[in-house]
């Protein structure tokens, strides 16, 4: 894990979320899922393509029961795109360097 993509646990959430001025893409995974590990690789990779503009962090759905109940999440890897504390955009299921790329440009540049 890069110390740029950060893990935050439910305590702390709610404080990335409204103090980030940038995009902020969260990564809700597990350690037990491959697809999500695969994932992580990607999200490494694509980091800084988008650094002026996007925030990414993760949060492991099986250490932080309130933050993944509050958005429903039920599969994983789920990505979801916050603006201020706004759902943007949600993308659910492992998804191509390509696909994340055009994910994100739909909404950032």
């Amino acid at each position: 894990m890069t110390k740029k993509i950060k893990n935050i646990t439910d305590k702390n959430f709610k404080k990335y979320l409204i103090e980030n001025k940038k995009y902020l893409l969260v990564d809700f995974w597990a350690t037990w899922c491959a697809p999500c590990q695969s994932l992580s690789v990607i999200l490494k990779e694509i980091y800084n393509e988008y650094i002026e503009n996007l925030k990414i962090i993760k949060i492991d759905i099986e250490k932080n029961l309130k933050t993944t109940s509050d958005y429903s999440i039920q599969s994983i890897p789920t990505l979801i795109l916050f603006k201020k504390d706004k759902v943007i955009d949600k993308s659910i299921g492992f998804v191509s360097k390509e696909q994340l790329c055009l994910f994100l440009n739909k909404h950032i540049k």
